[in-house]
């Protein structure tokens, strides 16, 4: 059996209704931001799908990820028993991602309708003039590192914060002393890790939250149960390369290096060349690929580097003599803003390992040393 899948523009409460109604069995929706083409129209899926979420595409073809409204149901119980209940919700996220379809899914499950804060997501006066108009006294927040920190330089922010009975920060990875500010201000603030693939946020500061299950694997992080994607729309291939089963269920390939250590898990990195920068996925070859291909940057390498603000950031790495605003300009052009190199390392020369490639290791050592 199939059933149509429609698209659904980033307006709040039109993304809202119609989660409901393919959360009740309606049509399958995919969110996405206002004015988008997209390359596949809309169609029939799976009876089983209900929600279809798009990667930023920040890395090359977008990513479809197919949810059914069994997995976005559970993450969402699995979330209110974690906070301890349910509450209302403050949306200051983009509906076609995960995060901010996450809030919309919780208030759906809580029974509560979500505040909206207008203007730009993430811009402290329209959080502050949101959080006003609360009315339960058990409120939740999810935000990205980026937002809370422009909040925390925000004086008046600062009480509406303290009223949350827990902030929920993802997206990326939350800077050591960005959280320890937020704790030290009195902030109950909660580390929220997961993705599209799995429904969203599913571990809590370090630990499953419902039926979340999570291994390390060849030092990879994988992630289980009834949360999990059914795959990616109409690419098998992709599919089966995330995507496994065995012995002891469902699994899916985050990519992320971790360890567990008495059963929370420590994400210490990516496994690929992926970096999260600012909520979005960036590409290091495909800036990379770009940045050599300007005059002076023929031996350019490009890593990521810890940031306070983004979470972390591209930098070039050179002994050549090319233009930061160049380069810059170029990679948003090609790859978007969010893609735009931080800055430039000059080196002597580029190390190099026995193999003769980049010592990328090394590189990204030195960049994470520089001042920001």
């Amino acid at each position: 059996m199939s059933r149509t899948l429609t698209v659904v523009e980033d307006d709040p409460q039109l993304v809202f209704s119609a989660l409901q109604r393919a959360l009740a069995g309606g049509p399958a929706i995919l969110p996405l931001p206002e004015g988008t083409r997209h390359a596949t129209p809309p169609g029939d899926v799976d009876d089983r799908i209900a929600l279809v979420v798009q990667s930023s595409g920040s890395t090359g073809t977008p990513k479809r990820v197919a949810l059914s409204a069994g997995a976005v149901l559970e993450n969402a119980r699995a979330s209110e028993k974690a906070l301890g209940g349910a509450g209302q919700w403050l949306l200051c996220l983009p509906t076609h991602y995960i995060a901010g379809i996450n809030v919309l899914a919780r208030s759906i499950v809580a029974g509560t309708d979500p505040v909206v804060a207008r203007g730009a997501h993430g811009e402290p006066h329209s959080f502050v003039e949101a959080a006003s108009r609360m009315e339960d006294p058990v409120r939740y927040t999810s935000l990205v590192p980026a937002q809370l920190a422009a909040l925390l330089g925000m004086e008046s922010a600062l009480e509406p914060l303290r009223s949350f009975s827990r902030i929920l920060v993802g997206g990326q990875s939350t800077p050591v002393g960005l959280l320890a500010q937020a704790l030290e201000l009195g902030l109950n603030v909660t580390r929220s890790y997961g993705s599209s693939e799995t429904s969203g946020g599913c571990v809590y500061d370090g630990v499953p939250i419902g039926r979340t299950a999570v291994r390390i694997v060849d030092g990879e992080v994988v992630l289980g149960g009834p949360m999990l994607a059914e795959g990616y729309l109409l690419d098998d291939e992709r599919t089966a390369r995330d995507f496994f089963t065995d012995d002891t269920g469902r699994w899916y390939r985050t990519s992320d290096s971790g360890t567990l250590i008495d059963g929370v898990l420590h994400v210490t990195g990516r496994i690929d060349d992926i970096i999260i920068s600012g909520g979005v996925k960036v590409s290091l070859a495909a800036v990379e690929g770009v940045v050599a291909s300007l005059d002076g940057f023929a031996d350019a390498v490009v890593v990521g580097r810890p940031d306070d603000r983004w979470g972390e950031v591209p930098v070039i790495v050179t002994a050549g003599s090319g233009s930061l605003a160049a380069a810059r300009s170029a990679v948003a052009s090609a790859l978007g803003r969010e893609a735009r190199p931080a800055g430039i390392l000059v080196v002597d020369s580029i190390p190099l390992l026995p193999s003769g490639k980049p010592d990328r290791m090394a590189l990204a050592r030195r960049a994470a040393a520089e001042p920001q």
